[in-house]
C-alpha cells in the first residue's frame, strides 16, 4: 500500500459541470442558528462529500462568501446548492410541503439511532441545530421524527459539524445501498 499523491487524487475527482441532479443525495440539511463559521464551511466540505442536493443556512448561521467559511470549505461553496431562508420553521415547512420527511438530529425523549433510517423515508430534511442549545423547539415541533448518535462515554453529543458527518454519511449510505440493490 502506498499513500495517493495529489495529481492522483484529482484524476479521481468529479468535476463540477459533470455532476448530474440524479446523482446527488436526496437530503435537504436545514442549519438552524450555527454560530460558528468554522462549523459552517465543515458542514459544507462534508456535503461536498456525499453530494448532498442543498444547504439551506437559517437565522444568524453565517452565509459565504465568507474567508473562515471557506477555510474549512475548501471549495465546496462551489459544489452544494444553497440557500438562505430566515425562519428555520419556514424552511422546514417548505421541504415538508414538497414531500420531504422531517427528520432533526437532536435528543428527544422519542428517538431512534440515526443508523435505522428507511429509503422509503426519503427525501429528507435534516436539521441540525445551534452548538449549544441544539435544534429549538419551535424547529424540533415541525419535525416528523428525531434521530441519535448513541453516545457512551461522559458526554452526550458530539461537535455539531462532527454529529452531521457522522449521520450524513450513514444516510448516504443507506440511500446508496438502496439504490444498489434495486438496479
Amino acid at each position: 500500500m502506498r499513500k495517493l499523491t495529489h495529481s492522483e487524487i484529482a484524476t479521481k475527482r468529479t468535476k463540477l459541470d459533470e455532476i448530474k441532479p440524479s446523482d446527488r443525495l436526496p437530503v435537504v440539511v436545514v442549519v438552524d442558528n450555527v454560530r460558528s463559521l468554522y462549523n459552517v464551511g465543515s458542514i459544507f466540505r462534508t456535503s461536498d462529500g456525499v453530494l448532498l442536493e442543498k444547504l439551506v443556512l437559517t437565522g444568524y448561521t453565517p452565509r459565504p462568501p465568507r474567508k473562515e467559511i471557506e477555510k474549512t470549505a475548501l471549495g465546496a461553496t462551489e459544489s452544494i446548492p444553497w440557500e438562505y431562508i430566515k425562519d428555520p420553521v419556514e424552511a422546514v415547512r417548505k421541504f415538508k410541503t414538497s414531500g420531504y420527511h422531517a427528520f432533526c438530529l437532536e435528543l428527544t425523549d422519542e428517538v431512534a439511532p440515526y443508523y435505522d433510517v428507511s429509503p422509503v423515508q426519503y427525501p429528507l430534511c435534516l436539521v441540525i441545530g445551534n452548538e449549544i442549545t441544539g435544534v429549538s423547539k419551535d424547529v424540533l415541533s415541525e419535525c416528523d421524527e428525531a434521530i441519535e448518535i448513541p453516545q457512551f462515554g461522559i458526554k452526550q453529543s458530539l461537535n455539531v459539524a462532527v454529529a452531521y458527518g457522522v449521520a450524513i454519511f450513514e444516510l448516504n449510505r443507506i440511500w446508496r445501498a438502496s439504490r444498489n440493490r434495486s438496479q
